[in-house]
């Protein structure tokens, strides 16, 4: 089978990371969608948040999800947001392989303490707020999130060897490859 592989969750879960090996290992495509987006729209998500506000990109957001998903051998890297706007989880459930990325609350705001200022939704935030956005976040999209096929814990993704053994854990778990 050559469906597409959707991997969803919080910002800084791993998504990237995660997908960028598994695609590797699998001889897929890896696509980051925010990276797909701002190649097709040559504006940052930053800008196009600020230009169009959250709705606006969702709806690009969606567009440029559906374009990834008509691909083959492909591993896609969702936004964090993705799956929670209008049909996205549907449509991932309905054509791909869908897995859930979660991770640890205390990781996630180590992880956008070093890298929040690239991320909209985040950007500024002191540690303490941005512990209150992780809860807030993933109490908000936990419904959409659990819909996943799939849930592998990506708390563990901070250097070759960790990332190789998720890799590895993950497809050791699939009866058969996607």
């Amino acid at each position: 089978m050559h469906r597409p592989i959707f991997i969803v969750g919080l910002p800084a879960s791993g998504k990237t990371t995660f997908g960028r090996a598994l695609a590797r290992r699998m001889g897929r495509t890896f696509i980051d969608l925010d990276f797909y987006i701002t190649q097709r729209f040559r504006a940052s998500v930053h800008d196009i948040f600020a230009r169009e506000g959250e709705e606006g990109f969702r709806h690009k957001e969606s567009a440029m999800l559906r374009e990834a998903g008509e691909m083959e051998d492909v591993v896609v890297a969702c936004g964090g947001g993705t799956p929670c706007f209008g049909s996205n989880m549907d449509y991932m459930l309905s054509g791909g392989l869908t897995v859930w990325l979660d991770t640890q609350p205390g990781r996630l705001v180590e992880r956008l303490k070093t890298g929040g200022s690239r991320r909209p939704l985040v950007s500024g935030l002191r540690e303490e707020e941005l512990a209150d956005y992780v809860t807030r976040t993933a109490r908000e999209r936990q419904p959409f999130y659990s819909r996943a096929a799939i849930k592998v814990d990506g708390t563990h993704l901070e250097n070759r060897s960790q990332i190789e053994e998720t890799v590895t854990a993950f497809l050791a778990s699939l009866p058969t490859l996607p």
